[in-house]
């Protein structure tokens, strides 16, 4: 049985109604309408923190996904899982993926931006100055990016920028 027809919660089950009604009254393609139940149901199986199945539907909808700004957001969300799972290399593929699909996507450079600040924290507390430094940098110029896209986001980085005198 799809994920969308076992949603418990009433939010998912109105969202899952609600995205049933549009994918048949808007003009798309079966193969569109497929790849968004894929998607859909990917997003449902990561709210619920079953990251693997939601990769799944995330694959089955990047195959079916041919619009670049859709996948941007399917790319992203399997930076997300990855990102959750520690995975930080492979997360930033994924992000930067997303980004060359859709430049105007502030929470991938968000993300990028604090994987950068954490491998420079992390090279700080191994004495590695220099590297940690190039992080860093790395972190602002990415945090910039995203607050150039959304100006009032990102409090904490904002602050970040300020106090490091990289704003």
């Amino acid at each position: 049985m799809p994920r969308s027809q076992r949603n418990d919660n009433f939010i998912d089950k109105t969202f899952t109604i609600l995205a049933d009604i549009l994918l048949r009254v808007l003009p798309t393609t079966k193969r569109e309408k497929e790849a968004f139940s894929y998607y859909r149901d990917g997003m449902s199986a990561q709210a619920e923190g079953e990251y693997a199945e939601a990769l799944q539907n995330y694959y089955e909808a990047m195959r079916l996904e041919i619009d670049p700004y859709d996948r941007s957001y399917i790319l992203y969300n399997i930076g997300l899982i990855h990102t959750s799972n520690g995975e930080h290399t492979r997360a930033l593929e994924y992000y930067y993926q997303a980004i060359e699909r859709n430049p105007y996507l502030p929470q991938a450079f968000n993300n990028i931006a604090v994987i950068c600040h954490y491998r420079g924290e992390q090279a700080m507390e191994q004495g590695n100055h220099e590297a940690s430094e190039a992080l860093f940098e790395q972190a602002a110029s990415y945090w910039k990016q995203a607050l150039g896209l959304a100006p009032n986001n990102y409090m904490e980085a904002q602050n970040w920028l300020k106090v490091t005198g990289r704003n």
